[in-house]
């Protein structure tokens, strides 16, 4: 397979794309210990992780000083790749399962992402404000609703106003019956995979 960052994010800085071309052998290392991502997924790590979680950036670019928490970020995705394409920008990896936590302390720590801080915790515990919420695969947005609206600073300052973007797939119409607000991109209009046929992200201002 042709490598999925230069095809799709050819623009991004060479420092970037080393960083985001190292995570494959971090999280291989790691899988080995513990299960941070599917394992019969590896063989196609990114494009399955590092261009899902960048899909990000077909609709917004965060400007510097942007806070962001992942929640429930698992092995770190999406959180990992938008730090790393964000330097300036600062990342809360939050999740309740103490060994991905140190698993995504460790790979932040080998790339250099200085703008991370990965925290063991459940989502509805934290206190902080953030511009925005990111999840992927994390549980029905209902539920992420619930968890971090209260999360989410009121004053915006991307183009974006400030709320929750979730990476999801399949069938939506019933979970986001109750949020009829919300808006939703489909991923098949950015990439040319059948992996991301039914990929979408779904959007909504808090």
């Amino acid at each position: 397979m042709d490598n999925p960052i230069n095809k799709y994010f050819n623009t991004l800085p060479g420092t970037t794309k080393d960083k985001l071309q190292q995570l494959e052998v971090l999280y291989s290392n790691w899988n080995n210990k513990i299960n941070l991502v599917s394992r019969k997924d590896m063989d196609y790590f990114p494009l399955h992780h590092v261009i899902h979680s960048l899909s990000i950036l077909k609709i917004i670019q965060f400007v510097p000083g942007t806070r962001i928490l992942d929640a429930g970020t698992g092995g770190g995705l999406p959180g990992i790749p938008l730090a790393a394409v964000f330097p300036e920008c600062f990342f809360t990896l939050a999740d309740s399962v103490r060994k991905k936590i140190a698993a995504v302390s460790d790979i932040s720590e080998k790339l250099g992402l200085y703008n991370v801080k990965a925290v063991w915790t459940r989502v509805e515990d934290l206190e902080d404000k953030y511009d925005f919420i990111v999840t992927r695969a994390v549980a029905p947005f209902p539920k992420i609703v619930k968890w971090t609206t209260k999360l989410v600073n009121k004053l915006s300052v991307n183009k974006l106003p400030n709320g929750i973007i979730a990476l999801k797939g399949g069938q939506l119409s019933e979970e986001l019956e109750d949020f009829p607000e919300c808006r939703i991109y489909n991923l098949r209009d950015f990439f040319d995979e059948e992996y991301f046929r039914e990929k979408k992200i779904v959007y909504m201002a808090v």
